[in-house]
């Protein structure tokens, strides 16, 4: 997967982007560092919010990659093309679909990187970031003799970026990481500025067939088979206790380890097939397992058996240890086996 502990800064300009006059303030210098504190703490803001994105996208266009603005933009620099004029250009691109009222004005950042190791490969990249919201912070000052000084400032500190794409120059069309926190309010800086789709790798197929899989154990499964909410908790355990504890996926493998039951598999396969039309997506029956990928989609794989509103019960073992049963007044109960508590 992506490492970025290496990566340098070769490169960065600034523009500030002026939603409401339709003019963008672009500059023509780029920003020389003081210090290797700086470029650490450059590093802190721009480069270390991508270390927990795992979904890899690329460039794409409905119609053809080459009508595709930012591809262009990205490949002239990766050609060595004018740094300061292409971020010049990607800043009116940016500029020219940033039409939805609900967008705001901001700053841009356009990086150019070195020393990006992607799946044990070294790439360079280029990262465009947006700063549409600033933190708040006390700048104080002392001077011999004199009285100290407060003063109230807004700047970009340890705040989650707002947008930012980080894009990896390996094989056209390259490989994206993509940070959006605001999607729900307007959807242009993935749809209208970069463009993007799903990469067909190892990493979406890790999480879409989990995501696959979830669904048909919790929606599809209690509507064609007789199962407790044990079971399916326990079902869903085994899912990702597989991918946990294998590095190549084998659909069929997980069939016979997982599923295990004949009529079982049937239906899983019949549900697959059916979902991956709907959802449009193309899931290799082979790939290798990305293991940031299981450890982001385990997280909604929920292992906790919630009984009225008095108890939570977690399972993430043994399903032989708990027993469901009722007592002769019709009241539900679980049995439970353990040797230590804690």
């Amino acid at each position: 997967m992506i490492q970025l502990e290496q990566t340098i800064l070769r490169e960065l300009i600034y523009h500030h982007i002026d939603i409401e006059s339709d003019l963008s303030a672009m500059s023509d210098e780029i920003y020389t560092w003081q210090t290797e504190e700086e470029m650490e703490v450059m590093k802190k803001i721009f480069i270390k919010p991508f270390s927990n994105v795992v979904t890899t996208n690329e460039f794409t266009h409905p119609i053809n990659l080459e009508l595709n603005p930012l591809f262009n933009l990205s490949r002239s620099v990766f050609q060595g093309g004018d740094f300061i004029a292409v971020s010049k250009q990607i800043c009116q691109h940016l500029q020219s679909v940033s039409k939805h009222p609900n967008i705001k004005s901001g700053d841009l950042f356009v990086i150019r990187l070195d020393h990006i190791e992607l799946n044990e490969n070294v790439y360079s990249g280029l990262l465009i970031c947006k700063v549409e919201n600033k933190e708040s912070f006390v700048e104080t000052s002392s001077q011999h003799h004199k009285d100290s000084g407060i003063t109230f400032k807004k700047g970009i500190g340890s705040r989650r970026l707002d947008k930012a794409c980080l894009i990896v120059f390996n094989e056209e069309p390259y490989t994206l990481f993509v940070i959006d926190n605001a999607p729900i309010e307007t959807d242009y800086w993935q749809n209208e500025f970069i463009k993007l789709g799903l990469k067909k790798d190892y990493v979406n197929h890790t999480s879409q067939f989990l995501t696959l899989t979830k669904t048909f154990v919790t929606d599809q499964f209690p509507e064609e088979f007789e199962i407790t909410k044990a079971d399916q908790i326990d079902l869903l355990n085994r899912s990702v206790s597989y991918f946990k504890s294998n590095d190549q996926f084998n659909k069929a493998a997980f069939e016979e380890e997982v599923l295990q039951d004949q009529g079982i598999i049937q239906s899983f396969r019949k549900y697959d097939a059916a979902y991956k039309m709907e959802n449009d997506l193309d899931i290799e029956d082979e790939f290798s397992i990305s293991s940031q990928a299981v450890k982001k989609q385990a997280r909604i794989f929920k292992s906790v058996l919630k009984l009225d509103k008095n108890f939570h019960i977690y399972i993430h073992g043994n399903r032989d240890l708990i027993e469901q049963g009722q007592d002769s007044d019709g009241r539900k109960y679980y049995k439970i086996y353990f040797e230590n508590e804690s």
